[in-house]
């Protein structure tokens, strides 16, 4: 699933980016309420984890552009404003949750989890498709033809990255950008490695493959013509 965290202070965007990537999310970060609001009113977000204190744009207008639009993705306001009417205020905005800093992240994960369980609505996805290859986005488990398949975090983030996309050419570049949260070095081979040991669990035993590679491009997932 992929998250979005709208949060200016660098040191609490980043603990928060490296621990939902670790456990098994896609996440993209701004650094301000320009950045969020552009990114949460344009983009594909299982979740919104919202500052309200912000450069530029502040939360609640972020909030409210999101609602105003009919965009109902869950939306958790994580902020330093602990006050009953700043509390009620973000309820009758539209959150759908809201935890005061400091924070433990253990909590703050089970909130994630629990607010992604209760969805927004039929348009949330929880099981990704195609062919006999199913993702169970919630117990962040993958399956092939009704057989458990055992993945790794990087594993599952990268099939759930192209079962997203099917039948899209992603290229390595935004492969290790949204997978492993770091900038294409044309001499890594760490893509192509992950490749080949995922082809290895979802492909090799099977008759029809699914990852197929595009020369001088990238990779792609889809059912082969």
């Amino acid at each position: 699933m992929k998250l979005l965290i709208v949060e200016d202070e660098s040191k609490i965007g980043d603990y928060l980016r490296q621990g939902l990537t670790e456990a098994g999310f896609v996440v993209d970060l701004a650094r301000n309420g320009l950045d969020g609001l552009h990114l949460a009113t344009t983009g594909t977000y299982d979740l919104v984890i919202l500052d309200i204190m912000l450069p530029d744009v502040d939360g609640w207008r972020i909030l409210k552009s999101l609602r105003e639009t009919g965009r109902n993705i869950p939306v958790l306001f994580l902020t330093a404003r602990d006050s009953v009417e700043d509390r009620v205020k973000g309820l009758e905005f539209g959150a759908d949750d809201y935890l005061v800093k400091p924070f433990a992240f253990a909590e703050l994960l089970a909130r994630v989890r629990t607010l992604l369980r209760r969805g927004s609505g039929p348009a949330t996805e929880t099981t990704l498709r195609i062919a006999d290859l199913e993702l169970d986005l919630l117990r962040r488990r993958a399956s092939r033809g009704g057989h458990r398949i055992p993945l790794t975090t990087k594993e599952f983030a990268l099939l759930e990255l192209l079962i997203r996309h099917r039948g899209e050419v992603l290229p390595r570049s935004l492969i290790v950008s949204q997978v492993w949260d770091m900038n294409f070095d044309s001499d890594t081979n760490i893509i192509d490695v992950a490749i080949r040991r995922l082809r290895a669990k979802i492909d090799d035993k099977f008759t029809t493959k699914l990852i197929q590679t595009v020369r001088g491009m990238g990779y792609m997932l889809d059912e082969p013509d």
